[in-house]
C-alpha cells in the first residue's frame, strides 16, 4: 500500500480561484497590508510573496516596511493608523519581531475585524466557542487538505502533535467543530506512539524532523505534515533510507524535511502531504480567503 499524495499546490489554486470569483462579486478590491519590522531575509521573501499574491488575485496588497530599530510605541501607532483606514480590510504583522517589541501587545492592538491571521484573543475565543471568525491560516488550510481527500472528519479519531497557539490549539478546535474526537499530543505526552497509533487523522506540527515513524501510523490514516525542518550534511544518516531527500542533500548541502518520515510513512498511510508542496501553499491561499471574508463582514 502506498499513500496517495495530497497536492497542496492544487488545492491552493482552487481556493485562489474562489477568492478571485468572490472579489469579482464584491465589485471592489479588498485591502491587505503586511507589516514587516527589520530586514530578516526569510520574512522579507514571505511578506513580499503575500503582497504579490494579493495583487495577482485582485486584492490591493501593500507592504509596510519599518526599520529594525522601530520602537514598540511607533509600531503600535502604525497599527492604530491601519485600524482606522477604511481602505484596509486585513492587517498582518510578520513574526518574529525585534526584541524591543512585545508581539502580544501588537497582536492585541490589531482590530479583530481586520485580524486576517486569526491571532487576536477575540478571534481565538470565537474559534473555541465555535462561532464564525477569522481562523488562523495554517490550521484552516489543513482542514481544506483533509476535506480534499474525501475522508470523513466527523466521528474520526484525530491526533494533533503540537500545542502552539498558531497551529496546534486552533487545529484541535477546528477538528472538534467538525465532530472529530481530538487528542493533543506534545513534548510531555508519555507514549506518543500509542497516542498516534489509533488515529484516523494525524496532524504533525511540532517542529521535530522525522518524528512520526511508520510504526506509529495506522494503516490508511490521513497524515498531514505541517513541519518545516532543514537538515545539513551532518544529518545524512537520518535520510539515508530516503533516496530523494538524500540526493537533494548531497546536491544542495541542505534539505527540507517535515515532522513525518515521509518515505516510510507513505508505505502505510492512506493519504499524506509532502514537504515541501503540501501545507505550505495553503497558508497564503487561506490568508487571501480571510482578507476577502473580513472585507465582506466589515461592510455588512
Amino acid at each position: 500500500m502506498t499513500a496517495q499524495l495530497i497536492d497542496g499546490k492544487a488545492v491552493a489554486k482552487t481556493i485562489e480561484a474562489e477568492v478571485a470569483q468572490e472579489i469579482a462579486r464584491l465589485g471592489f478590491s479588498p485591502g491587505l497590508v503586511a507589516v514587516r519590522v527589520g530586514n530578516d531575509p526569510a520574512s522579507e521573501v514571505y511578506v513580499r510573496s503575500k503582497a504579490k499574491k494579493a495583487r495577482e488575485l485582485g486584492l490591493h496588497g501593500d507592504e509596510l516596511i519599518l526599520p529594525k530599530s522601530t520602537s514598540e510605541a511607533d509600531l503600535l501607532a502604525h497599527i492604530g493608523h491601519l485600524n482606522g483606514d477604511d481602505a484596509v480590510d486585513g492587517i498582518l504583522v510578520q513574526l518574529p519581531l525585534p526584541g524591543q517589541i512585545d508581539p502580544r501587545k501588537v497582536i492585541d492592538a490589531i482590530d479583530p475585524a481586520k485580524d486576517v491571521d486569526g491571532f487576536h484573543p477575540v478571534n481565538v475565543g470565537k474559534l473555541h466557542l465555535g462561532r464564525p471568525t477569522l481562523a488562523p491560516c495554517t490550521p484552516a488550510g489543513v482542514i481544506r487538505l483533509i476535506e480534499s481527500t474525501g475522508a470523513a472528519i466527523a466521528g474520526s479519531n484525530a491526533v494533533v502533535i503540537g500545542r502552539s497557539d498558531i497551529v496546534g490549539k486552533p487545529m484541535a478546535a477546528l477538528l472538534l467543530q467538525r465532530h472529530a474526537t481530538v487528542t493533543i499530543a506534545h513534548s510531555r505526552t508519555r507514549d506518543l506512539a500509542a497516542a498516534v497509533r489509533n488515529a484516523d487523522i494525524v496532524v504533525a506540527a511540532v517542529g521535530r524532523p522525522l518524528l512520526v515513524t511508520r510504526e506509529m501510523v495506522m494503516p490508511g490514516a490521513v497524515v498531514i505534515d505541517v513541519g518545516m525542518n532543514r537538515l545539513n550534511p551532518g544529518d545524512a544518516d537520518r535520510v539515508a533510507h530516503d533516496e530523494e531527500k538524500s540526493r537533494l542533500l548531497a546536491k544542495n548541502g541542505t534539505v527540507l524535511v517535515g515532522d513525518v518520515d515521509f518515505c516510510r510513512v507513505r508505505e502505510v498511510a492512506g493519504w499524506i502531504t509532502p514537504v515541501p508542496g503540501g501545507v505550505g501553499p495553503m497558508t497564503i491561499a487561506i490568508l487571501m480567503r480571510n482578507t476577502v471574508t473580513a472585507a465582506e463582514w466589515r461592510r455588512r
